[in-house]
């Protein structure tokens, strides 16, 4: 979606570039008022559907945070009841107990691993969604700007 909203974007700032500049306008220019808005609205309409994608992003991180938690709970009780099972003696509890102790703290780094690269995924998400909503924005405010002086004229 980021690829049709830097499309539009191009477009509108093609439409600016091409149009006739006004004899003693100090860079102004005229501009199809309609394609010019047609675009802007263009890149409104495809805006929501990248902040839904970006939502759907945050949706599946979760997910995947939830589900490596129940992973590392299931391994912790699996170990746990591992452990209970032998209790006769105890050389065995300790062995027991130290293998206990990795699985849990496997399990929490393979937790945290898994959260911090949903993280990680997440922010790049929304640090390129961003970038793309800042340059339509100032796109925007440009075109906007430029109208606002042709149209006072």
């Amino acid at each position: 979606m980021a690829a049709r909203i830097d499309e539009l974007i191009g477009m509108l700032y093609d439409a600016i570039n091409d149009a006739w500049n006004l004899p003693m306008g100090g860079g102004k220019c005229l501009v199809d008022k309609d394609e010019a808005l047609g675009l802007i609205d263009e890149i409104r309409e495809s805006l929501p559907q990248d902040l839904e994608q970006a939502r759907t992003i945050v949706e599946g991180r979760n997910e995947i945070i939830d589900q490596a938690k129940r992973e590392a709970e299931s391994i912790k009780r699996a170990a746990e009841e591992r452990a209970r099972q032998i209790v006769s003696e105890n050389e065995i509890i300790i062995m027991a107990k130290q293998k206990a102790n990795e699985i849990t703290t496997l399990a929490e780094t393979r937790a945290k691993e898994v959260t911090r690269t949903a993280n990680d995924y997440v922010d790049d998400s929304l640090r390129r969604l961003e970038t793309v909503i800042e340059q339509a924005m100032t796109e925007t405010h440009r075109a906007r700007e430029d109208f606002k002086r042709i149209s006072t004229k």
